[in-house]
């Protein structure tokens, strides 16, 4: 079991990192798909923009390299309920943008059912890591 929570954190930890490091390439691309969401005033935009990918490609490398588990892992999860919010406006208003995912380009996966199931395939690996990260503390501690 204990291999399979590494991969599974490790599987998560390269999804981040990944994510993060698309978005800190070109930041104002990113920019326009946050603002794409209509979820927010403009000087938020850039701000998520600017500190989003950071967050991300952070918690991602600390997922990685096995550091201050709980914490990144609650941020992420963090992150995914918020993402899970955003999508789930995105379908109810009927938008048909990219998500801003895995690529800053127009050319990225649209956001439909499949990206709302990703994601919480996404959040539901990372209640994993952080109800195993909290236990494994509880029987050491």
């Amino acid at each position: 079991m204990k291999w399979i929570f590494l991969i599974l954190r490790w599987m998560v930890a390269v999804v981040f990192i990944y994510a993060g490091l698309v978005k800190i390439i070109n930041p104002a691309a990113f920019a326009e798909q946050v603002d794409n969401y209509r979820l927010l005033p403009y000087f938020m935009v850039t701000l998520v923009a600017v500190i989003l990918p950071w967050l991300e490609l952070f918690c991602g490398l600390l997922l990685l390299f096995g550091r201050w588990l709980p914490g990144a892992t609650m941020v992420l999860m963090l992150l995914n309920v918020i993402f899970l919010i955003a999508i789930i406006s995105v379908l109810a208003r009927g938008l048909d943008i990219s998500c801003g995912c895995f690529s800053t380009g127009d050319e990225g996966a649209r956001i439909g059912t499949q990206k709302l199931i990703e994601d919480l395939l996404l959040l539901a690996a990372n209640l994993a890591i952080y109800f195993r990260v909290i236990s494994t503390k509880k029987k050491s501690g």
